[in-house]
């Protein structure tokens, strides 16, 4: 992956990152108020780059995308396993506890936790053997994942405040990393997915879902199909995401298509392993 990140926008990094901080706080602050997770996907909506003001929380210029994003994409058993205000805060592209291959005694990190929800489930695949870490920037998503850490009564989890591209732990910490649906928030995705690898421990893995293009988009048709802080414009495509995990050292990489999001661009699930040696 290049120095320059192919999704940059006009905006600046630091605007970029107070937009979706606070576009996220916002969500955190509805579903203190008692929203659902479908109301908060139809009511939190921001200017997308098209001027259209119809996206949903973490999607394109278009409502039927809806069914991509959000609790939809946990089976049921697992919602009924979780505090309430842990699922309405749902905001995500995908399951990522459900690839990881988490195993009892597993350290886990999720970046971007949000209201918790896979840092609670990974708590429970993980055992009382094992740990779970949450790393958000925004305060308000940070109380609430704590608030849902204390209602589900789990011990074995932890959330820090820190961005995805300074993490705050130390090297080889833990054995897995998930995200859902954040790194393409991110404007230095390079920094980011080199993060994932200094954290992991050697033979570590990466279980992500994230919304990827397909290779024949070029950003300037990313933007098209909806914004920066939707989940969608820095978006990198299938191949930019295998190079970069090269890059930082990442073997046996593969991005899996699994639903569209909108045309040319797909929730997708990436896995990658850190080399044992």
């Amino acid at each position: 992956m290049s120095t320059t990140d192919p999704t940059a926008t006009s905006q600046s990094s630091d605007e970029v990152r107070e937009e979706v901080r606070n576009r996220y706080a916002q969500a955190a602050l509805a579903v203190g108020r008692g929203a659902g997770n479908t109301e908060l996907n139809d009511a939190l909506q921001v200017v997308d780059s098209c001027g259209s003001s119809d996206t949903s929380c973490c999607g394109g210029a278009t409502g039927a995308i809806d069914d991509a994003f959000g609790a939809a994409l946990y089976a049921a058993d697992d919602q009924d396993t979780l505090p309430a205000e842990a699922v309405a805060a749902s905001l995500g592209c995908g399951n990522p506890t459900a690839v990881a291959d988490l195993r009892a005694g597993d350290r886990v990190l999720d970046l971007g936790s949000g209201g918790g929800i896979d840092v609670l489930l990974s708590a429970r695949r993980v055992g009382e053997t094992g740990f779970a870490y949450g790393v958000d920037m925004t305060d308000e998503m940070l109380d609430l994942a704590r608030a849902n850490a204390a209602r589900a009564g789990a011990q074995n989890v932890e959330f820090l405040k820190g961005t995805i591209e300074d993490v705050p732990l130390p090297d080889g910490s833990v054995d897995a990393v998930i995200s859902n649906c954040v790194i393409n928030l991110s404007t230095d995705k390079a920094k980011v997915i080199a993060e994932m690898f200094r954290v992991l421990t050697p033979g570590g893995r990466i279980g992500i879902s994230d919304v990827v293009a397909e290779d024949h988009l070029t950003p300037a048709d990313r933007a098209e199909r909806g914004s920066y802080v939707g989940c969608i414009a820095g978006a990198l495509s299938r191949s930019e995401y295998l190079d970069g995990l090269a890059a930082a050292g990442f073997i046996d990489a593969e991005v899996e298509f699994t639903h569209e999001a909108v045309p040319g661009m797909h929730g997708a699930i990436i896995r990658a392993t850190k080399p044992a040696q």
